[in-house]
C-alpha cells in the first residue's frame, strides 16, 4: 500500500510581503527554510522514507523538497520536475500586494479571484514586468495569463495520470513538493471534493500531508505531521 506525501512549499518571501506569486519564482525566507527542515525531521520520525519525488520548476517548491530530503537523509532519490505543478497563475493579480488589492476593488471582487472554483482572475498583460514568456524554464511551453482552480486542476490532472500515477501503482511511496493550488486540485482529484467546498481547503506551508492508499490509489487515511498546524481534510470518499 503506497505512501504518497504532499507538501506545500515553505513561507515564500511574497507569502511574506502577502503579494499574489503564482508563477513568479520567489524564493523561501528564513522561516520557509525552517518549515521545509522540519517537515522533512517529522517525515523521518514517522519512518516515512519516500523512493521517489516530484516538484514544480519553482525554486521555493524544489528548495523545499531538497531541504526536506536532506533532513531525512534522502537527498539520493531520484526528482522530477515540472510545470504542470506549478502554482495555480494569478494573472494581472500577480506581484500586488492583497490587501491593497483587495481595499481598490472590494474585498468580495478578491474573493471570487481568488476563490471561486471556475472564475479566473484578469489576463496578464503580455508586456507585464512578471510575465514569464521568455523564462528558458518555459521554451515551448504556453504559459497561462491567468488560471482558474478548474484550470489549474486541468492542466495538473495529465501529469498525475500519466507520471504520477504509475510511480505509485508499483507501490513506490512518494513526495510532491508543490503549491497551494496544485495540491488543492490534486486533493480535490484523490478526496472527489465538490467544486463548492475544495474552495474553502486551506493547505499550510512546509506541513507534510500524509496520505496512505489502496492498491486502486484511493486514500484510506490522511493527517498533517505538525498537528499544531494542521488543516481541516476532506472526508475520506
Amino acid at each position: 500500500m503506497p505512501v504518497l506525501v504532499l507538501t506545500r512549499h515553505g513561507q515564500s518571501q511574497w507569502n511574506l510581503e502577502n503579494r499574489f506569486t503564482g508563477w513568479w519564482d520567489s524564493d523561501l525566507t528564513a522561516k520557509g527554510e525552517d518549515e521545509a527542515r522540519k517537515g522533512g525531521e517529522l517525515l523521518a520520525a514517522a519512518g516515512i522514507a519516500p523512493a521517489f519525488a516530484f516538484t514544480s520548476l519553482q525554486t521555493r517548491a524544489i528548495r523545499t523538497l531538497w531541504i526536506g530530503l536532506h533532513a531525512m537523509g534522502r537527498a539520493w532519490i531520484p526528482v522530477e520536475k515540472h510545470w504542470r505543478l506549478n502554482e495555480r497563475h494569478y494573472g494581472a493579480l500577480t506581484g500586488l500586494d492583497k490587501a491593497e488589492t483587495a481595499a481598490r476593488h472590494g474585498a468580495d471582487q478578491v474573493h471570487i479571484w481568488r476563490r471561486s472554483y471556475d472564475i479566473p482572475p484578469p489576463a496578464m498583460a503580455p508586456d507585464s514586468p512578471f510575465a514569464l514568456s521568455n523564462d528558458p524554464r518555459y521554451d515551448g511551453i504556453k504559459v497561462p495569463d491567468a488560471e482558474s482552480l478548474k484550470l489549474t486542476l486541468e492542466r495538473v490532472l495529465p501529469f498525475w495520470d500519466r507520471t504520477i500515477r504509475p510511480v505509485l501503482e508499483h507501490g513506490t511511496d512518494t513526495i510532491i513538493s508543490a503549491h497551494g493550488n496544485s495540491l488543492r486540485a490534486l486533493v480535490k482529484h484523490l478526496f472527489k471534493v465538490a467544486d463548492d467546498e475544495i474552495t474553502g481547503l486551506e493547505i499550510p506551508t512546509g506541513n507534510p500531508l500524509l496520505i496512505e492508499m489502496n492498491a486502486e490509489l484511493d486514500p484510506v487515511s490522511a493527517r498533517y505531521l505538525d498537528e499544531s498546524r494542521a488543516q481541516s481534510l476532506p472526508k475520506i470518499p
